[in-house]
């Protein structure tokens, strides 16, 4: 995580998280596609937070699929979703991301962290705080942090896919 990166206090009971999925494209062509801020893929665009300026914020569904044998059984949570200015790191870019429910009712966890895009992965690294306080936590990792991974996994398959629908359009 950047240094500028907002960090979940300690007593939000902050899990870490870092998942990786296999991607190859063009690294210019997805860095754009993160920075122009286009498209639908991830919402409707709304204001950025006004405290962090080039941080782009969009309404979006996030999605927990339910099992991975029926991907058509998911819960779907209204949330706001950021993603801060493309920085260059070694052998591609990284742009910090977070989410947070839009409503009062936090059915999916707070995540903060980055996305680093490579030429051959995509790599989501951050810290996510299950909602419901302590009792979320021991429910969290009693389920093997299903919701956490499960959301993560959900944002990097729409990433790569919104990398590859931008590839087939140009």
């Amino acid at each position: 995580m950047t240094a500028s990166s907002p960090t979940p206090d300690a007593t939000e009971h902050a899990v870490h998280l870092r998942l990786v999925q296999p991607w190859t494209g063009d690294l210019a062509r997805a860095r754009r596609s993160l920075e122009d801020g286009t498209g639908d893929w991830l919402g409707n665009p709304l204001s950025g937070p006004a405290d962090r300026p080039g941080v782009r914020r969009y309404e979006s569904d996030l999605v927990l699929p339910m099992r991975e044998q029926a991907r058509h059984m998911v819960l779907r949570k209204a949330a706001l979703v950021d993603l801060g200015p493309a920085g260059t790191v070694a052998g591609g870019f990284e742009v910090e991301v977070s989410w947070r429910s839009a409503s009062l009712a936090p059915l999916f966890p707070v995540f903060v962290g980055t996305l680093t895009v490579l030429q051959h992965e995509l790599v989501l690294e951050g810290y996510y705080a299950p909602p419901g306080g302590e009792i979320g936590v021991i429910l969290d990792r009693a389920l093997l942090n299903i919701a956490g991974r499960g959301t993560a996994r959900w944002f990097l398959g729409r990433v790569a896919a919104a990398f590859e629908a931008d590839a087939q359009a140009g």
